[in-house]
């Protein structure tokens, strides 16, 4: 969630019993400026008064598209703040993972690797390679950007798990990303054998985000059926021009304007120029026809209102509890029929 993700949000997630992430693309002007802003948010709560002397991390993670990143400057920014977790997804090629892992890893041995993949022979290939503390399995529900095809969060995540499990990796946890924007999600997300889930549409409607554009906001909190009215395309990156994006990536927005007349058939120039002329506008080309990319993820139907992310991660949490003990409620029924 570069753009969207920065130290209020990464800040209040943490601060929730969550762990929130600062979202980086390559400017590392802007990362340092958010990182020590997140710092003196976090000084003054009691995650940071209460630290363990060997604890040495930031409680916030931090991640990073290293295709576009530069390696030597993100180790200059990890060598100076040390967050908890460092999120490495897209790369230009699996082998980078590797690189980049031992890199951070040396400059900061505290800070948790946290590699995000799509599919289950990624997953171990980057296993072997990197032996990440963490690996995040995107699903094709997922917003923003990640492999393709890809695949559905309830036959990717225990297919990784039991793949895992089966050659030696049984230590590596697996995050479930993709379409899960209420409790009931993060219970499936467990039952299918995550041991944790990770939440992007959703805060897209909390009070901390960072937002282009108030129509943005209107269309995240207008939209209903979202594995609909979502798409996956490269289009969404060709809008605004050539896309800088390496082959196998796409993404997920809402199917605006641009969208739709390119299913039509309509030219990427003439789509493009229509485009330019909406970003021209006070909205940026976010309301209207909607012709600027709104990423989102097919959970998207069932953000419906702006709350706290503090309130967004207890009632989520609340609401996977109360998911699984009626699902096992309904288990335990059935054994009388």
């Amino acid at each position: 969630m570069a753009g969207f993700a920065y130290a209020r949000l990464a800040t209040a997630v943490s601060s929730a019993g969550g762990l929130g992430f600062i979202g980086a693309a390559n400017d590392m002007e802007i990362l340092k400026t958010q990182v020590e802003e997140a710092t003196s948010i976090l000084a003054k709560t009691d995650e940071m008064r209460d630290r363990n002397v060997e604890d040495s991390t930031l409680p916030i993670g931090i991640g990073f598209l290293i295709f576009i990143a530069k390696l030597e400057e993100v180790v200059k920014v990890i060598r100076k703040f040390h967050p908890a977790a460092i999120w490495l997804s897209c790369p230009g090629k699996t082998e980078d993972f590797g690189i980049w892992a031992k890199e951070l890893r040396e400059v900061s041995p505290h800070s948790h690797i946290w590699i995000q993949v799509s599919s289950v022979a990624t997953a171990l290939e980057v296993a072997r390679l990197s032996k990440p503390d963490v690996l995040v399995m995107q699903s094709s529900d997922a917003g923003g950007h990640g492999g393709f095809p890809g695949s559905g969060l309830v036959s990717l995540v225990p297919e990784t798990r039991d793949a895992l499990d089966n050659a030696g990796f049984q230590s590596i946890p697996v995050l479930a990303s993709g379409g899960i924007s209420d409790g009931r999600g993060v219970a499936a997300a467990l039952a299918a054998g995550a041991e944790g889930v990770v939440i992007g549409t959703r805060f897209l409607a909390s009070e901390e985000v960072d937002m282009p554009a108030k129509e943005y906001l209107e269309a995240i909190l207008e939209a209903t059926d979202g594995g609909v009215t979502t798409a996956r395309s490269t289009m969404f990156d060709d809008v605004k021009g050539p896309s800088f994006w390496p082959a196998g990536y796409d993404g997920r927005a809402l199917a605006g304007a641009s969208y739709k007349e390119h299913l039509a058939g309509s030219g990427i120039e003439e789509i493009r120029q229509k485009y330019k002329e909406a970003e021209k506008g006070q909205d940026k080309g976010f309301g209207g026809e909607r012709r600027a990319p709104i990423w989102a993820g097919a959970g998207l139907g069932l953000v419906k209102e702006v709350k706290s992310a503090r309130d967004i991660v207890w009632e989520m949490r609340k609401e996977a509890k109360s998911a699984l003990e009626k699902a096992a409620a309904r288990l335990e029924g059935s054994r009388d029929v």
